[in-house]
């Protein structure tokens, strides 16, 4: 009866001085009418504390009885939280957003290593390497005779070394001689 009754609960935030000035407006009745209420609110409080304890005994005991542990309970309460939270408007634009920018920037790492592949071929194409790579072919040719020309730039060079290595053994050999 007293629970139910639609009486409005002062603010927290208002005046003290309001609060105040309200009690001495009351007479003495209307006074010893609210404490009888107020101790039967606060009996009923007590009572209904300790009727929620003994049901939160006997959930934890029936839960023991059929082995659910805080560690499960903890699984499905994160299970339900995620499923709640995925299921949100917010979760949904978010991760939409985020799939649209995963594949920006995908094209655009793409187009930079598009961008660094031409490079490296403008490079090879040049004047100045084509001139560079037939310098290290003729060393070659003149060097190593035997094998054909070609081959990929990592071979000339490599042979070219070998080359190079193999003639001045060949005129330290011919000067001790």
């Amino acid at each position: 009866p007293g629970l139910l009754r639609s009486d409005s609960i002062p603010e927290v935030a208002e005046d003290a001085a309001a609060t105040v000035g309200m009690a001495e407006t009351l007479s003495e009745e209307e006074q010893d009418e609210l404490r009888k209420e107020l101790a039967k609110v606060e009996e009923e409080i007590q009572t209904l504390s300790q009727v929620l304890a003994a049901k939160e005994k006997h959930l934890a005991e029936i839960k023991r009885k059929l082995g659910i542990n805080s560690l499960q309970e903890l699984r499905q309460n994160i299970t339900k939280s995620w499923q709640d939270v995925t299921a949100t408007t917010a979760y949904k634009k978010t991760s939409e957003t985020l799939s649209q920018a995963g594949q920006k920037a995908s094209a655009a790492f793409s187009s930079v290593g598009s961008v660094i592949t031409k490079k490296f071929e403008d490079v090879r194409n040049s004047p100045t390497f084509k001139s560079f790579e037939e310098k290290v072919e003729n060393l070659k040719s003149k060097v190593g005779g035997g094998k054909p020309a070609g081959g990929d730039f990592g071979e000339v060079l490599n042979s070219a070394a070998n080359a190079s290595a193999t003639e001045t053994i060949a005129e330290q050999t011919q000067e001790e001689t």
